[in-house]
């Protein structure tokens, strides 16, 4: 490994995830779900049709269900997406302190904290000049990457002696995230065995976005014809749905909860699941897919329904993270 002659003071690296609710309680949560809900990114309805039905509706009566949700999950340590994103940063440290290259590791959330901008600040305040930023979305969406580079751009205009800043778009096609997805898979089945078929149950867009641009799908797809071709699997046995869709405009189909509905009469009735757009654990992968899902897939017959974990913290998942930043800084 090359070795980078970088100062500690001047070079910071910032994973960035979608964000958590500071705790499990309705006033967090209609918080978090406020500022979620409220980014054009996510949501792009005119603010004089949206707000008033996001405050009187939505955040009144969604957030006391997600509140629940959200304490079925809950670890002793806190939120479970944020204990995760705080080791997959000590671990990174850690194996960028091996390659002796100085720099600093740290993280953001979009909505909640630390904020972006924040962070940004902070790392400023502290001397750091150049600034590598790694959204935690191996597939690109204008919801979940552009919203991060947004908040960058918000800094920036606010910002008089601006510092270096590097942002990676995505990594889906990366041959480390391929060798980590499929290798994670691999070791679920050397516990578990095969099952019939591999589902894997991507976050929901509106199917509109992709009509205006969005390569979303187009990698959701390409990430699935990729753990088919690397386990060495017929492509109709992975299968591609997608999840949490709010509204009722028509989002990505199939929709994951539908198709477990249908599965079983198909014949799949035993079944591994899977997210890769997740890089850690959280409410959705965590409840909804592993708890929720599965309900349903077996109320409608199904024998076997196992929910693979995202790679959150492993071995081969901050190696990944190591490769994309030492890329990164190559050259400054």
């Amino acid at each position: 490994m090359t070795k980078l002659a970088l100062s500690l003071s001047e070079y910071a690296v910032v994973l960035v995830n979608l964000g958590t609710p500071a705790a499990p309680e309705v006033p967090e949560i209609q918080a978090y779900l406020k500022q979620f809900l409220s980014d054009k990114r996510v949501v792009d309805y005119p603010d004089i049709l949206w707000q008033p039905l996001l405050r009187g509706i939505i955040l009144p009566f969604r957030s006391r269900k997600v509140a629940k949700a959200y304490q079925s999950i809950w670890w002793p340590e806190g939120s479970p997406l944020r204990v995760i994103t705080e080791r997959q940063v000590k671990a990174l440290g850690k194996r960028l302190e091996l390659t002796e290259t100085p720099v600093q590791v740290c993280y953001a959330m979009t909505y909640g904290q630390p904020s972006i901008g924040s962070t940004l600040e902070r790392l400023c305040a502290s001397g750091v000049k150049r600034i590598v930023i790694l959204p935690l979305y191996p597939q690109y969406s204008a919801t979940t990457t552009a919203a991060i580079a947004d908040q960058v751009a918000d800094f920036v205009k606010q910002t008089r002696n601006l510092p270096e800043i590097r942002f990676h778009k995505h990594y889906h096609h990366h041959p480390t995230y391929r060798a980590a997805l499929a290798g994670s898979v691999r070791s679920h089945w050397q516990k578990y065995g095969q099952a019939e078929a591999l589902l894997l149950s991507f976050h929901g867009i509106p199917e509109r976005f992709v009509r205006l641009g969005d390569p979303y799908q187009q990698h959701c797809r390409e990430t699935a014809a990729n753990l088919a071709a690397d386990l060495g699997w017929p492509t109709e046995k992975v299968i591609v749905s997608f999840q949490s869709r709010v509204g009722k405009e028509q989002w990505l189909t199939p929709y994951t909860d539908q198709l477990l509905e249908e599965l079983p009469g198909k014949g799949i009735k035993n079944l591994q699941v899977l997210s890769p757009a997740f890089a850690a654990d959280c409410l959705e992968t965590l409840e909804e897919l592993a708890v929720e899902n599965k309900e349903i897939f077996m109320h409608a017959g199904g024998e076997s329904y196992q929910y693979v974990s995202a790679l959150n913290d492993s071995p081969c998942h901050i190696r990944l993270f190591e490769q994309i930043v030492l890329q990164q800084l190559q050259g400054w």
